[in-house]
């Protein structure tokens, strides 16, 4: 049944969009009729299933989606340089698919200055609070949305000395993983 709920899951994050993984799992389980919701796998299984659900069904669109992403990310990571931006999210792990937004991480003393850059931009924006663990404590982020070159992009805005830091979703998961402007463009061009 596990095994069942994480392809389930799977299915419906490529098909229908969901990008989080609990509300994916919750779903596959009432889908499969599924009691012991104690028993339900992991994230990780989840996207092991994922990225086999892409490669069968989606193969040669979520390749081209990906690279598109990344192309994207990486061009306003580079106006955004100013900031420290990294990359982070399923555009890096490499399973974003026909709905997936672009996550970045930037790090500045003057989150105020970031707001700034958008509306001298002329780039509309709304703006979310996160939270985010640095270590074993909690921390409220500020998360701007912006619409940019034809994809949606989700800017989180840390501090300066977050930086440094490993940053988690919750105090017991797995650290974000990201990655720089250098380390991007060496992705885009391995999958080229």
């Amino acid at each position: 049944m596990r095994q069942r709920i994480a392809a389930t899951a799977a299915r419906l994050m490529a098909e229908d969009g969901i990008d989080d993984y609990a509300l994916a799992k919750r779903k596959a389980a009432r889908q499969l009729g599924a009691e012991a919701t104690q028993a339900l796998p992991g994230n990780e299984e989840i996207e092991q299933q994922l990225r086999a659900y892409q490669a069968l069904y989606q193969g040669e669109e979520q390749r081209a989606r990906l690279q598109f992403l990344r192309r994207q990310a990486l061009e306003l990571m580079d106006r955004l340089q100013a900031f420290r931006p990294y990359l982070c999210g399923p555009v890096l792990r490499g399973t974003a698919g026909r709905y997936s937004d672009v996550d970045l991480q930037l790090f500045t003393d003057d989150a105020k200055a970031v707001e700034l850059f958008f509306l001298n931009q002329g780039i509309a924006y709304d703006v979310a609070q996160q939270r985010h663990f640095a270590g074993d404590q909690m921390r409220a982020v500020s998360v701007l949305q912006v619409e940019w070159n034809e994809i949606h992009a989700n800017i989180a805005v840390f501090a300066a000395n977050d930086e440094r830091a490993l940053l988690k979703t919750s105090p017991v998961g797995r650290p974000i993983e990201r990655a720089g402007l250098a380390a991007v463009a060496q992705l885009i061009d391995a999958h080229e």
